[in-house]
């Protein structure tokens, strides 16, 4: 048994932190393209450099009050590309099929500064997707709490998009064992696309009906021999479930009755960027038309 690590040491690991891509470059950019289409919400700002990081989310032109709330997560993970281009692409190409149906709420990068550093922690080593509760030490997990406060009993589906990556295996998951001075005990990650549902409201035909739409693009990742997928046993072919409240994930943060985090493979052999992008998008418009039938 190791030491967890204290003041001193997240002060080091953040040192060694390099900014590899571009926030306003990536994400922003792309969200003000959009302000003739949607509502742009500015619903919180990280001051972790020089210039900060504004948080921002799409929200409905056509909102109505009576129609449900769909929301829409990304780079919750910053360096799960896919989740942030996901959420993008979905917002550009599709959210218009949904927009008389439907208040769109899409926030499409959570963890800014984890997005550019590639990084999973944000920079005091908090992983945002244990962290979103009351009193929430991780500010963008506070700030879109703020965000999605007033519209709680009225989110019909959520849909968080993730990836696990590789480097879950060889990078994320030994740094968190040296965070929190324990053994590293070595896993496996699984080849293919899988979902994750709340252990207290599985909501199987939801997560089979999405799964169905991304295995048109993409292949679901199988079960080991042990019937589980990344230590987990498995509800259904490409479904697992976590405590989403008690475990302070981001996909639990509304009560939605349909709610679920997407996980994509991007360094598998069988797929491409663009693959793993589309998929996450047909995820969300398989997840949105489910629970409005």
């Amino acid at each position: 048994m190791g030491t967890a690590w204290g003041e001193d040491e997240v002060a080091a690991w953040r040192a060694r932190q390099v900014r590899r891509r571009s926030y306003a470059a990536d994400v922003v950019g792309r969200i003000e393209a959009l302000r003739s289409r949607y509502e742009v919400l500015q619903y919180g700002r990280l001051d972790y450099a020089l210039d900060g990081y504004p948080l921002f989310a799409l929200k409905s032109r056509t909102w109505r009050d009576g129609l449900p709330v769909a929301l829409v997560t990304g780079g919750v993970h910053g360096y799960e590309t896919s989740g942030v281009a996901g959420a993008l692409a979905f917002a550009e190409t599709q959210a218009a099929v949904f927009a008389d149906r439907l208040n769109l709420v899409v926030a499409p990068c959570v963890s800014p500064w984890a997005y550019e550093h590639i990084q999973r922690w944000n920079p005091q080593a908090l992983d945002p997707n244990r962290n979103f509760h009351a009193g929430s030490a991780a500010a963008e997990c506070a700030a879109l709490l703020d965000l999605v406060a007033p519209w709680r009993g009225q989110v019909l589906v959520h849909i968080d998009l993730h990836e696990t990556t590789d480097s879950d295996e060889t990078e994320f998951r030994p740094a968190l064992a040296a965070r929190d001075g324990v053994p590293f005990v070595p896993g496996s990650i699984p080849d293919g696309f899988y979902l994750v549902a709340d252990a207290a409201n599985p909501q199987l035909p939801f997560h089979r009906a999405v799964l169905d739409a991304v295995a048109k693009l993409t292949h679901i990742a199988p079960t080991d021999e042990q019937g589980e997928i990344i230590g987990s046993p498995a509800l259904a072919p490409g479904v697992i479930a976590y405590a989403f409240g008690e475990l302070g994930l981001c996909a639990g943060i509304t009560g939605a009755r349909y709610q679920t985090t997407t996980e994509v493979y991007p360094d598998s052999l069988r797929a491409t960027p663009a693959q793993c992008t589309a998929a996450q998008v047909a995820a969300v418009c398989a997840a949105l038309a489910f629970a409005l039938h």
